[in-house]
């Protein structure tokens, strides 16, 4: 069996990579690609360059692939012909089945950001390779909770409750989910649920110091991004984030992450701990 993992050079790709062989698959049946040839040397497997951007590449990549883990892009503007290269060239390759990261409830959310997941989604269902959609939640590590003992945590998302879990967590779920033999097509992945008031509260209670969360207008968080730094497409992005968390977006029912994990996703305690150092 060959196991490709695509964005491997990336925090969750890498991690992936790990938990593979934290379970016993051999190294030489994982190979790892992404774009940066020093990063992928780190790595404990074989390795490829390979770019989103680069068709010929992918190709290479993929080729013998008998699973292939698609990390989706991160570049906002650009994921969509981006990834229809993915799909193209697994395709091309012949591969098994390709399990996506893609976003909560894609297929129905109004979520900009889940935008490009969607249209990704369809493209791999039109493809007619077999598919697995690992609909990732909120990772803790999208808050600088660091930063938030000096500065506190600011959003507009209302009492909207985020399931949230360590990136970690979602890493393990891929890599259980890509040694499956009959995967479901589609895992709604989170943990705990939790509002920003209530993360806010934990990393007070946690640091002995005090965190409070400032809920502000959807413009009025889209101006703070900007002031921040964004460009105003992102700050657009992320702005709209918080506004669908208000509305539920980011809840995840159900037990997807515990069953993949064989056990309970991360608490929000130990996670925040973790992430506090």
């Amino acid at each position: 069996m060959t196991i490709v993992v695509t964005g491997a050079t990336g925090h969750l790709g890498r991690a992936v990579v790990e938990s593979l062989l934290d379970r016993g698959v051999p190294a030489d049946e994982i190979l790892a690609t992404g774009r940066n040839r020093e990063k992928l040397a780190e790595l404990r497997v074989p390795t490829r360059v390979a770019s989103y951007d680069d068709p010929e590449s992918l190709r290479a990549a993929f080729a013998g692939a008998d699973k292939v883990l698609f990390v989706s892009g991160n570049e906002v503007g650009k994921r969509i012909p981006q990834h229809r290269n993915v799909v193209d060239a697994a395709k091309a390759a012949g591969v098994g089945r390709v399990v996506y990261t893609s976003a909560p409830k894609a297929d129905t959310s109004d979520m900009l950001l889940v935008t490009d997941h969607r249209e990704t989604e369809k493209l791999l269902a039109a493809s007619g390779m077999p598919t697995t959609f690992l609909r990732n939640g909120w990772y803790v590590e999208n808050y600088d909770l660091a930063d938030a003992l000096e500065r506190g945590l600011s959003g507009a998302s209302g009492d909207g409750r985020i399931s949230i879990a360590p990136r970690s967590d979602y890493a393990e779920a891929a890599a259980a989910a890509l040694l499956l033999d009959d995967p479901k097509p589609v895992y709604e992945l989170g943990g705990e649920s939790v509002t920003l008031a209530e993360l806010a509260a934990e990393v007070s209670r946690q640091s002995g110091r005090e965190v409070a969360y400032t809920d502000l207008s959807v413009a009025d968080y889209h101006d703070l991004l900007l002031g921040a730094g964004l460009p105003e497409e992102a700050a657009t992005v992320f702005a709209d984030v918080h506004r669908a968390t208000s509305e539920g977006a980011l809840e995840v029912r159900g037990d997807d992450l515990a069953s993949l994990l064989g056990r309970p996703a991360t608490p929000l305690a130990t996670a925040v701990k973790n992430a506090l150092g």
